[in-house]
């Protein structure tokens, strides 16, 4: 086998699997598995008291992880060239690396090595083991449900904007009113125009935590009104959101019904063909 029969090789493995790709599935699964091993340990490593071949075990595995993702890493930036064709094999490579899914990878993998490179005291250890969650991004690469929610993000992420920029202003001017509305009632909870952004929050998404509420009529009309807003508001993303995954499902659809038809269109013959 040649090296670029060889590269070749490896970079069909580590990319998502297609239909027929038996090696491809197999390492697809086996990140898939990791990921959420890795996932798992974090939440278990929370608990104050772990038995020590536990808490072995656990960095064990997150060793055995890491050096799988490193390894993994390393790959897709030596494959990179197959992947982006079009481009010189550094520009390719640096493409890449810049690439959304290659940033979770690397964020994933670098505080592993970070105490090892420079001096970090225990606080700041804890905070970084946090960002090993983000490998739980890496099943985007993996999942065909992750890569819908993505697509449909993509295409609906304008409308989806607007909603959230209506939102924005609805709870900047929520916020004002309610200061002024509560201000002089309840200065203590009603401090400044930010107090009365945490509680347009709350009334807003309809979550009502009662930690800071009205006891004005003005406020209370004002928090009524919010509420009904926000029934309404939070079900526009919702919505758009839901009319993108229909869109979706109807466009696959349509491909699969042609695809089938013209896999079973009879092959057209020409006139002098049966003699």
């Amino acid at each position: 086998m040649t090296y670029r029969n060889f590269k070749e090789k490896v970079f069909e493995i580590i990319q998502p699997s297609a239909e027929g790709k038996l090696a491809s599935r197999l390492f697809d699964l086996f990140i898939m598995f990791l990921i959420l091993v890795s996932v798992v340990s974090v939440f278990i490593m929370t608990f104050d008291e772990i038995p020590r071949t536990i808490l072995r075990c656990l960095r064990e595995a997150e060793c055995a992880t890491i050096l799988v993702f490193t390894v993994e890493y390393v790959l897709r930036i030596w494959t990179a060239d197959l992947l982006y064709p079009e481009l010189s094999p550094w520009r390719a490579r640096l493409k890449f690396v810049c690439s959304p899914m290659a940033v979770i990878d690397l964020v994933a993998i670098l505080p592993f090595y970070l105490p090892m490179l420079v001096s970090i005291n225990l606080v700041g250890i804890r905070a970084l083991r946090l960002v090993r969650l983000l490998r739980i991004f890496k099943l985007n690469r993996y999942s065909d449900a992750f890569l819908s929610i993505m697509e449909v993000f993509r295409g609906k992420i304008r409308e989806i904007m607007v909603s959230l920029f209506i939102v924005f202003l609805l709870l900047i001017v929520a916020s004002l009113f309610i200061f002024y509305a509560e201000h002089d009632a309840q200065p203590q909870q009603f401090s400044n125009a930010f107090s009365g952004l945490w509680w347009a929050v709350a009334t807003l998404t309809t979550v009502g935590y009662g930690d800071i509420y009205p006891v004005t009529p003005i406020g209370r009309i004002l928090g009524a009104i919010i509420a009904l807003l926000g029934i309404g508001m939070a079900a526009v993303p919702t919505g758009i959101l839901s009319a993108g995954f229909v869109e979706l499902l109807e466009k696959r659809k349509k491909k699969e019904e042609e695809d089938s038809a013209g896999q079973d269109k009879p092959e057209e013959k020409g006139f002098f063909d049966g003699f």
